[in-house]
């Protein structure tokens, strides 16, 4: 969008020229931010008196505002109309949000973004809605049934407005990206998911796409199966002749083999390359026979330099039922696609499973599921942050469920080198991380973390930043966050917060990146409990951010200090309408909300077993029936009303972690 005119008028107390400075003493009284007008004269006012005809006088950057931060600067004219009748001056500027910009939506094309198994996503570019009151709701079915169902509307973006966090995915010239999820879906599924935009000032439009989520990674008929065992060169892969040792192997690997590795320890002085890629209906497959542990030794330690696999730019590489172990990082395979890391164990490593660069064309459909990352990490932390990382992924259209996660720094790294979008964190469990459960930090868009269990950590989730959105992170459970539950810092915008469960050790719910922004944040149905200090607390300027529903207990300071005022209770909160725009928070008793009896955390050095952390909720907690409906978030209620927290009272627990029982080899 152009620049356009603003044309303002101010009160003042008489003509601009001697008596600019004057008091109005007979005006009506003001309320709200015009209270304090007319305002003292200020620095600028001499260097307005010398200006030339055609001269521009610049005022500099304007000083934040306290709730929403820094506002765009701008230019003001150097001759003022002043209307003495009306004691009123008009000055004109210069502004890209302008009266005259249109407030009428101009909307582009939807971009439906990767499929999961479990999730579809899209983007949708919107010009106009200088407004901002367009919304766009979305409905979605199963092909072929007549009811619709209703998802969550998507998402206005805002970019990260940090300067070194560019958000090109989020950024629409002249108006706004908005974006969203539909979650919780089956696999292999074809939708039909109906976009309803709707704009009062003109541009309500329909859209009604095909969609499908996608299945687990099955291994496709007429494999070219060769074996290998362990030795030192030769064999032809046959049953009766295997290739001996993985440098043959890795050296004669093609599209559509499926190399069937049999027990045994399999050293490794070079790095194994993979060379070549596979395709979707040929993959390369590197699978343990089932006869007995296979494990590919890099001889090392975590602190033993070089990779232990690595397979840049190469797609469609499996590895299946291994143990891989001796280099700082094991498996490499930056700016590639289509990796299947499948029931493998990562231990004695600084990194499991490296994957970036590459960026949303590029890094496409990573399936990482059912496997074990141990790294070398001790609860509790003592050496600060630390280089020890399960997973590190950027791109788009990747899962990551049913993992284990322990004794490292970071459970899953998020990273810049290619950002993340349209992706899945779900069913990990995860225990002793010295940093972060799982980072979605610099993800972009539809970024989705659930059900997972997240113990003895300093933070459970981050997103620092989040650069856009939406981030939905929901139905986790959280058990001694040192630092906080999650973690918004370095100006994140576009992270939504339903249903999870937080447990730690001091105040419930902690927000503190300093004085940074913190935009678009929402927070529904969630528990926060702890033991001590105020239930909510920012330090951050919390902008354009939509708080309701949310339990909190176990504090024992005033409720809340949010963008530098204090609320000495919950109630006062709710009735300043800063925080809270509906029902406000509410207030439970953590001794009264679970069957087991759980609480938070009496000493947060003690490694919690995860195990044993049941947080189902008791059928008289003041938590059940206590929540807001959050449309295809808890359509599955079960009672008057959704239950606080991430399980649904009477509801199954999760598996968290590695499946006994996995998808049929063929």
């Amino acid at each position: 969008m152009k620049p356009s005119p603003l044309f303002l008028s101010l009160a003042a107390a008489g003509p601009l020229a001697g008596v600019a400075g004057a008091r109005d003493s007979d005006a009506r009284k003001r309320e709200g931010f015009l209270s304090a007008l007319p305002s003292e004269p200020g620095p600028h006012l001499e260097k307005s008196k010398a200006l030339a005809e055609g001269a521009w006088l610049n005022l500099g950057a304007p000083a934040a505002d306290p709730q929403w931060g820094k506002a765009r600067g701008r230019s003001w004219s150097c001759r003022m109309a002043f209307a003495s009748k009306l004691r009123g001056a008009f000055l004109a500027c210069v502004a890209s949000h302008g009266a005259l910009a249109e407030d009428a939506s101009q909307p582009g094309e939807v971009l439906a973004e990767p499929a999961t198994l479990h999730c579809l996503a899209v983007r949708w570019p919107l010009k106009g809605d200088a407004n901002e009151n367009a919304v766009i709701e979305v409905q979605y079915r199963r092909t072929g049934d007549r009811e619709w169902r209703r998802g969550f509307p998507l998402v206005r973006t805002f970019a990260d407005p940090h300067p070194q966090n560019p958000t090109p995915a989020v950024r629409v010239a002249g108006g706004r990206m908005f974006a969203g999820s539909i979650v919780d879906l089956a696999p292999a599924t074809a939708y039909e998911v109906k976009l309803a935009l709707h704009d009062p000032d003109g541009g309500s439009v329909e859209k009604t796409l095909a969609m499908q989520t996608i299945t687990e990674p099955r291994e496709p008929a007429g494999m070219r199966v060769r074996h290998v065992a362990p030795g030192e060169g030769g064999g032809t892969g046959a049953a009766g002749d295997p290739l001996r040792g993985l440098p043959a192997a890795f050296a004669a690997a093609e599209a559509g083999d499926c190399f069937l590795i049999h027990k045994g320890t399999y050293p490794v002085q070079s790095a194994l390359e993979v060379k070549v890629s596979g395709t979707a209906a040929k993959p390369i497959i590197f699978r343990g026979a089932g006869d007995g542990e296979v494990v590919i030794d890099g001889g090392g330690t975590h602190a033993t330099k070089g990779r232990l696999i690595s397979g840049n730019a190469t797609g469609h590489v499996w590895l299946e039922d291994l143990i891989l172990q001796g280099r700082q990082y094991l498996v490499v395979a930056h700016e590639s696609s289509h990796w299947v890391i499948r029931r493998c164990t990562f231990r004695e490593m600084e990194k499991g499973f490296t994957a970036q660069n590459g960026g949303y064309e590029v890094s496409r459909g990573h399936f990482i599921a059912d496997n074990t990352f141990i790294g070398g990490t001790h609860w509790p932390r003592t050496k600060g942050i630390e280089g020890f990382a399960g997973i590190g992924i950027s791109g788009a259209g990747h899962v990551v469920a049913y993992n284990r996660m322990e004794k490292l720094g970071d459970g899953v790294h998020g990273t810049g080198h290619g950002n993340l979008s349209a992706s899945d964190f779900y069913n990990n469990d995860i225990s002793v991380c010295t940093d972060d459960g799982i980072e979605t930090d610099y993800a972009e868009t539809n970024v989705r973390v659930f059900r997972n269990r997240i113990a003895n950590v300093a933070h459970g989730v981050t997103a620092q930043p989040a650069m856009g959105g939406p981030i939905y992170i929901f139905r986790n459970l959280i058990y001694n966050a040192t630092y906080s539950p999650f973690k918004l810092h370095n100006h994140t915008t576009g992270v939504r917060l339903f249903h999870n469960t937080s447990l730690r050790h001091g105040g419930p719910f902690v927000i503190q990146p300093s004085s940074e922004t913190v935009t678009n944040v929402w927070s529904r149905n969630n528990l926060f409990l702890g033991t001590a200090s105020r239930a909510l607390h920012t330090t951050g300027r919390m902008r354009l951010c939509n708080f309701d529903s949310d339990g909190y207990g176990g504090f024992t300071e005033g409720f809340a200090v949010w963008n530098g005022r204090t609320y000495k209770t919950a109630d006062d909160a709710r009735a300043d309408g800063v925080i809270y725009h509906e029902r406000g928070a509410l207030l439970l008793d953590p001794n009264t909300l679970f069957a087991t009896g759980l609480q938070p955390p009496s000493d947060p050095s003690v490694e919690y077993k995860i195990s044993d952390l049941d947080l189902r909720l008791k059928a008289a907690a003041g938590a059940v029936d206590a929540g807001v409906v959050i449309p295809n978030f808890n359509d599955a209620f079960d009672g008057k009303a959704p239950d606080l927290g991430a399980l649904e009272l009477h509801a199954s627990l999760p598996h968290y972690g590695p499946r006994p029982s996995q998808p049929p080899r063929p």
